[in-house]
């Protein structure tokens, strides 16, 4: 799992695809203002976790996602629902659907891919 740190610059890599720690810099989006050294850090940090990967050219390193955004999401979403909810992905849906956050919209949206997925399966 990423740190809260480690997952803003991964955020910023699956964006822009490809880049230096100044093109990660330019890309982050709260304004905060990050010393180019602890960036450089964090990216060696997420490199040797593999989930960055780094080429160097010339004197620049320039690094890239190692792994898919949904492939993150996934492993992600998994390990919550295992520690949260019991492994229980039923129990991580209804928690979501009961949050008083999520509209009317938002349910059917969810309802919609549900529904989808069950004629997916129903044609198999």
């Amino acid at each position: 799992m990423l740190t809260d740190v480690e997952l803003e610059l991964m955020i910023v890599l699956w964006k822009i695809k490809s880049g230096t720690v100044r093109h990660i810099m330019a890309a982050l989006s709260d304004g905060t203002e990050r010393a180019y050294t602890s960036i450089a850090t964090m990216m060696k940090i997420l490199e040797d976790k593999g989930f960055a990967t780094s080429e160097r050219r010339e004197r620049t390193f320039y690094y890239a996602p190692a792994i898919k955004k949904s492939d993150y999401e996934g492993r992600s979403l998994k390990n919550l629902s295992n520690s949260l909810f019991g492994g229980t992905p039923t129990a991580l849906v209804a928690r979501l659907v009961d949050d008083g956050e999520l509209t009317d919209e938002m349910i059917q949206e969810i309802k919609q891919i549900i529904d989808t997925r069950i004629g997916k399966d129903d044609s198999s």
